[in-house]
Order: C-alpha cells, then sequence, then structure tokens
C-alpha cells in the first residue's frame, strides 16, 4: 500500500478561500515562456482540496496530494501546512 501512495501527485500552492465547512481552494501559479514573444507569462490553476481539521487560512502555502474523489470537484487533500500567512 505504501508503494501507491508515493506514486500520487502532490502539488505546493497557496490557500485562496476558506470559506467552505472541511474544503479549501488553492491556487498553484506557474510562469511558462511564450512561445513567439519569449516574455513570461503567469498561469493559475485551482484546486478543491479537503482539509479536514478546518486549520488552513487565507494565504498559507500548503502541499496537497491527490486523493480519491471526495465531492463534485474535491479530488485533493491538505498533507501539511508549509508556511502560514503573516
Amino acid at each position: 500500500m505504501s508503494e501507491n501512495i508515493t506514486l500520487r501527485k502532490q502539488r505546493v500552492g497557496v490557500v485562496t478561500s476558506t470559506s467552505m465547512d472541511k474544503s479549501i481552494t488553492v491556487s498553484i501559479e506557474k510562469k511558462l515562456r511564450h512561445p513567439i514573444y519569449g516574455k513570461y507569462v503567469k498561469q493559475t490553476k485551482k484546486f478543491m482540496a479537503h482539509d479536514e481539521k478546518n486549520e488552513c487560512n487565507v494565504g498559507d502555502t500548503v502541499r496537497i496530494m491527490e486523493s480519491r474523489p471526495l465531492s463534485k470537484r474535491k479530488r485533493w487533500r491538505l498533507v501539511e501546512i508549509i508556511e502560514r500567512a503573516k
């Protein structure tokens, strides 16, 4: 079983919403180089994640891990809070 868990995807992002019960929205931002102009462009992707203890706040940096479907849009769960918001 431990072999299967290590294959799951993990992402690091910033919490943007905690208004739901036991759920958070995490934004993951990456910079991509434009294929023609060469300028770096920000691309943001949002994930819904399960936060069992409601311990996250907006602005926290967190690590989330892929899991089984928990609801219609939640397929990720909170692993750890890396840095608290200041």
